[in-house]
């Protein structure tokens, strides 16, 4: 799993950054045709990993699929830089001002792609479901008391305690996503319907899907009924195409209409200084933190690593890394999430506090591990930087590859298999800052890799839920950094790009949903 949180603001245009300058990536200058069979082909650099089912899917790549053919009760505000939410499913709601009962009046004229009408019992249905599978995110619906409805399009939720989050775990890439209940009956088997969904959908959105060959492509077909407007491309191709250098490739010979995650430093410069392609650098909740392990060598010692994150040019990191697509991180939270004067993370940079530590270190604590996931070379660049500047400050330091899987498989461990330190980019699930410090902070959090905590976290977050009391959520943020465990470098965007025929990219774009667009918002022009 991939965990990836609030105040919503008014909507704010999107920066778009178009390409220009000289061909360095190989584009040829003559623009490449757009298609006139309203076939979109876009690409997977690696394999989602998970079937496309929305109560088990939990990573990055493959939001694309989950997210264009389920939709949930509501959603966020394609085009904006900071979440806002609006109706999808449910076109009006309230709160209580408790934030523990919450009544919805749903869509008519909706019909799942079985062809079954989308009424109030799919709301129940679909949270029963998601707590009967109980993978990743089920934890969204697990405070649930009871669904009750009024009719076929009123329903009311109550919850066992308050939770300002709920509004937000509804409508955030990983919420729950409303599916039919008679396709759920049908083909339930033995797993509720999982099998089936490996390959299937039971959705409302406006695309179904149509192929789930896993290592090698997917596809999406419109859905002819859908309830809202039509999408222009008729169906939409993605390969995996595992070399990052082949999917350039077909990008630049025209093949793919766009790659939407996963370009190198090297490769986002190219595109820059490259005029024959659009490029677009689109706000997103990731940022890239640096984890320390609280539990291995002279990293158990909160003044040590308080030392080697002042020993960090965070400036230089971000520079040499992030050019046009990032910014250096203020805040402890990630980006976009709360208001700039909150969850503030004061770290001077300093590396002689590191050198007059590490000068007094025995041998055996002055060489340590910087760790990064593989699937990620933005992060093996930074490590290695890192590696540089620590070196500068009098510890050896080597650089080690970790498959996710791995990483993950640290959680709730001793901490001795994982390395001192770790090049992370995360994003929250929801953008409620509770969801990003619960996930990460809190001692059973799903995110929590390294093992740190303090209770006074644990405090701030708890109090702060009930009400979603930004102060509370800030207090913990300082809390975070006092234990020298997480460090933010940058907050990062979605770099994409695109054939300068394609339009509506801006439009599509959400900024709580990273590597991915709503397609149905994609046009030719």
């Amino acid at each position: 799993m991939k965990l990836r949180t609030l105040l919503a603001v008014g909507a704010t245009a999107v920066l778009a950054l178009t390409a220009c300058g000289g061909s360095d990536s190989g584009g040829s200058s003559t623009p490449n045709a757009a298609p006139t069979d309203k076939v979109l082909h876009l690409s997977f650099l690696q394999d989602p990993g998970q079937p496309p089912d929305p109560d088990v899917y939990y990573a990055g790549q493959g939001l694309l699929l989950t997210t264009n053919t389920y939709e949930g009760l509501l959603q966020y505000k394609g085009g904006t830089e900071k979440p806002e939410l609006e109706p999808l499913l449910a076109t009006e709601w309230t709160a209580s001002p408790d934030n523990r009962v919450f009544t919805f009046k749903l869509r008519q004229g909706v019909t799942f792609h079985d062809g079954t009408p989308f009424t109030s019992a799919a709301v129940k249905a679909s949270f029963d479901r998601r707590t009967a599978v109980n993978q990743g995110p089920a934890y969204m619906v697990a405070d649930v008391e009871s669904v009750t409805t009024q009719g076929d399009y009123d329903v009311t939720v109550t919850l066992k305690a308050p939770n300002s989050a709920f509004l937000d775990y509804l409508a955030c890439p990983y919420g729950p996503r409303m599916l039919s209940p008679e396709g759920l009956a049908k083909n339930a088997g033995g797993d509720h319907a999982q099998a089936y969904l490996t390959s299937h959908d039971l959705g409302t959105g406006p695309y179904t899907l149509t192929a789930a060959e896993v290592g090698s492509r997917y596809q999406l077909t419109a859905y002819p009924g859908y309830w809202g407007p039509k999408p222009y491309f008729e169906k939409v191709e993605m390969p995996v195409i595992t070399d990052v250098s082949a999917q350039q490739l077909q990008f630049n010979n025209g093949q793919l209409a766009a790659i939407l995650h996963d370009l190198p430093s090297s490769a986002v410069q190219s595109y820059l200084d490259n005029k024959a392609f659009a490029n677009y650098s689109l706000p997103t909740m990731m940022s890239n933190f640096v984890y320390v392990n609280p539990k291995k060598g002279m990293m158990t010692d909160v003044k040590n690593r308080t030392a080697v994150m002042q020993a960090i040019d965070v400036d230089e990191l971000v520079k040499q890394t992030y050019f046009g697509r990032g910014e250096k991180a203020e805040q402890i939270y990630p980006s976009n999430m709360m208001a700039a004067e909150y969850g503030k993370q004061s770290v001077t940079h300093d590396a002689s506090v590191l050198s007059g530590i590490a000068a007094g270190l025995p041998a055996d604590q002055k060489s340590i591990t910087i760790g990064y996931d593989s699937s990620n070379p933005d992060n093996q660049l930074i490590s290695n930087l890192i590696q540089t500047q620590l070196a500068a400050a009098g510890l050896t330091a080597k650089v080690q590859a970790y498959p996710t899987s791995e990483i993950y498989g640290w959680i709730g461990g001793d901490g001795q298999a994982a390395p001192e330190l770790l090049a992370y980019l995360g994003w929250p699930d929801a953008p409620s800052p509770y969801t990003w410090g619960h996930i990460s902070w809190d001692p059973d959090g799903g995110l929590n890799l390294l093992g740190c905590s303090a209770p006074p976290i644990t405090d701030a977050l708890a109090k702060g839920l009930p009400t979603g009391s930004v102060d509370d959520f800030s207090t913990a943020g300082e809390e975070a950094v006092k234990t020298g465990c997480w460090l933010n470098l940058a907050n990062v965007n979605d770099f994409m790009v695109a054939q300068p025929w394609l339009k509506g990219m801006e439009q599509a774009h959400v900024v709580t949903n990273p590597n991915s667009l709503r397609l149905a918002a994609l046009s030719v022009g």
